[in-house]
């Protein structure tokens, strides 16, 4: 291990292996009536379904994340309303830490004609007992975490959630 000195600079291949970094994911509750927006997709040969959801890229907002990988993966165009939380876990896919932040959107148009992000099967609106007897092929834990923060009112402000990247405003 490398020590550090106040007089000299810490290593970078140091630092760089010291730091811890989780995926950063957005994911989406898209509600219309008393069913969900779903996607059903192929990972590692498996079948599993999860909420819209995906990385964050360099120098994109949160909110943006949420409604790129929403349309990338749906075809939908939605609106993000609220905030419904933060969710750390560990992937049982790759063992590595996810932070996952949750938005609530409202649909706004949907592309029936748009190719999928590889990988997508099929978008498709499931109920909260369909999402439920799913059961492992969920994705992750959080899926019905998410749909029951939703379910029991939760709705943050957006503004809870600040962007401080360099250039023009965005959401």
């Amino acid at each position: 291990m490398a020590h550090f000195h106040p007089s000299s600079p810490m290593p970078v291949a140091s630092a760089t292996a010291a730091v811890w970094r989780p995926h950063v994911t957005v994911a989406c509750v898209v509600a219309q009536g008393e069913r969900y927006l779903m996607v059903e997709e192929e990972i590692d040969g498996r079948l599993v379904y999860n909420q819209p959801a995906g990385h964050l890229d360099d120098g994109e907002s949160l909110l943006q994340a949420a409604v790129r990988e929403t349309l990338e993966e749906t075809g939908w165009t939605i609106e993000p309303e609220h905030f419904l939380g933060v969710h750390q876990w560990r992937s049982t896919e790759h063992g590595e830490g996810v932070v996952r932040f949750s938005f609530a959107a409202r649909p706004l148009a949907h592309d029936p004609m748009r190719r999928l992000d590889l990988g997508i099967r099929r978008a498709l609106w499931l109920s909260r007992a369909e999402i439920v007897a799913l059961g492992s092929q969920l994705r992750s834990p959080m899926v019905l975490l998410s749909i029951d923060a939703w379910l029991a009112g939760r709705r943050l402000p957006l503004d809870t959630l600040s962007n401080l990247l360099a250039g023009p405003a965005r959401p």
